[in-house]
Formats: structure tokens, sequence, C-alpha cells
């Protein structure tokens, strides 16, 4: 496995992975060294990940390859589906799952993912609007949200 660690708008992203994908995107107040030299196997998620926060990336398109249970995965692949600048429930992807009553589960799901922002769990929020868990912490989820939103147009009523 290759890891490196690159600067964001939110902290220093470790990112984490080999030939096989991308395994892991975690971002956090570490005080880890910026790497000077990016491995080859990360270099397009590096990439992905600046673009995105240039505001010039929509959508990552990468190998992909993280660790989990098929359950996990499965809620991950759905987390994908959401687009950009937008929202959903934990109940909204529990029906989309097929499974109405595996709230609870599928939101213990979204928590493990180990790729964030390329699978945006952060488009996940309460049926009432409101910001629930982020590993991250609701700053950054806030901030995402925020980020993806901002182009929209601004209604004056």
């Amino acid at each position: 496995m290759q890891t490196c660690t690159i600067e964001t708008p939110l902290g220093h992203a470790i990112i984490v992975g080999d030939a096989n994908g991308i395994s892991s995107v975690s971002i956090g107040d570490t005080s880890k060294e910026i790497s000077q030299i990016i491995p080859e196997e990360l270099l397009d998620c590096v990439t992905q990940l600046k673009e995105y926060f240039r505001e010039e990336r929509e959508y990552f398109d990468l190998k992909l390859n993280p660790s989990g249970t098929d359950f996990q995965k499965k809620v991950w692949q759905q987390l994908q589906q959401i687009p950009f600048g937008k929202t959903c429930s934990y109940l909204e992807l529990s029906k989309q799952l097929g499974n109405p009553k595996a709230i609870r589960a599928i939101a213990n799901a979204n928590g493990k993912n180990p790729l964030w922002v390329i699978i945006p769990c952060h488009r996940v929020i309460g049926s009432d609007g409101s910001l629930t868990g982020y590993a991250g912490g609701l700053h950054r989820k806030q901030w995402l949200i925020n980020h993806e939103n901002q182009h929209k147009q601004q209604t004056l009523f």
C-alpha cells in the first residue's frame, strides 16, 4: 500500500491505495507532513481531489478498492448515486436500498465509509434536514455541502 498526505481546505488528506485502487481517503487535523513525492498509484486521486476543491470537478473517476462488508459496499455504491450539490436523508437512502427499516444499519455503514469526499457520505442528512454524524466532524460536512451548493442560483424571495 502506498500513502501520501496533501493539503486541502479541510485539513490534511491522507490517501492510501495501490494498483488495485484507492482504499481510503480521510481528512483531519493531523500534523503529518505534506508529501513531497506522490506515488504513481495515488496521482490520479490527488489530482482529482485538488480539482474538486478548486471547483473544477463534480464527480470522481477513480479505481476504488475500499475494505468493507458486502452490505457496506452496497451502501457505498448507493452513496455514489447522490448527485453533486444534492442531499438525501438516511430514510430516503434506506428506501433506495429496498429496506426502509434498515436506517440504523445504513447510517452505520455510511459512517464506516473509508473514502471521504470521493464516496459522498457527506450528502446524507437527517430527515428533518439537520446535519447528522460525520467522521470528520460536522464542520467539515457543512463545509462540503456548502462547497457543492455555492454555485446554485440563489432566490431573493
